[in-house]
């Protein structure tokens, strides 16, 4: 097994749900004193923010809260598949689109959706898209991304979730 587990956590755009998914993940890792056991990022499946900050809404959001974060967003790549052990996706839109890349069952198995790891949630549900709506979607998602990440910690600390990485096929 890799020393560490490498995440990838994968939107739309990698300007709003995926940049404060990788980001959040860090915090709270960071809290734990697991910080180490981790290496982090996000992308989107659509290459239209490449580049850019995470959208200012979710910033000022998250700022409101004591949470300050910021990013370059990327697209996510076929080759992406090699470098992480898990892939967590925002909705099953973005799950779906990660599948078509998938170039083989191994690397279909490391996609998981966000919301598996949030109690709140049934199994297929989504992380919404916030960014033609209101500050309220922007603060729905903050929760949201926040219980998720919580829970995708617990479940890698508890071993409910295996990272495929090559010790673990």
């Amino acid at each position: 097994m890799s020393e560490k587990t490498m995440i990838c956590f994968v939107c739309l755009g990698n300007i709003v749900r995926s940049p404060l998914a990788e980001n959040m993940f860090r915090h709270l890792s960071e809290q734990a004193g697991v910080a180490q056991r981790y290496e982090l990022d996000s992308a989107g499946t659509g290459g239209w923010h490449v580049g850019e900050s995470p959208d200012r809404r979710m910033r000022q959001v998250a700022a409101q809260r004591g949470f300050l974060y910021d990013g370059r967003a990327r697209q996510f790549q076929p080759r992406d598949f090699e470098r992480f052990d898990l892939i967590i996706a925002m909705d099953p839109e973005n799950r779906a689109n990660l599948r078509r890349l998938a170039r083989s069952l191994d690397e279909e198995a490391k996609i998981h959706l966000m919301r598996e790891f949030d109690p709140q949630a049934g199994p297929n549900a989504a992380v919404p898209d916030p960014y033609y709506g209101g500050i309220d979607g922007f603060e729905n998602v903050y929760d949201i991304v926040e219980r998720s990440c919580q829970g995708l910690l617990d479940a890698l600390a508890g071993g409910k979730i295996q990272a495929n990485t090559p010790g673990n096929k």
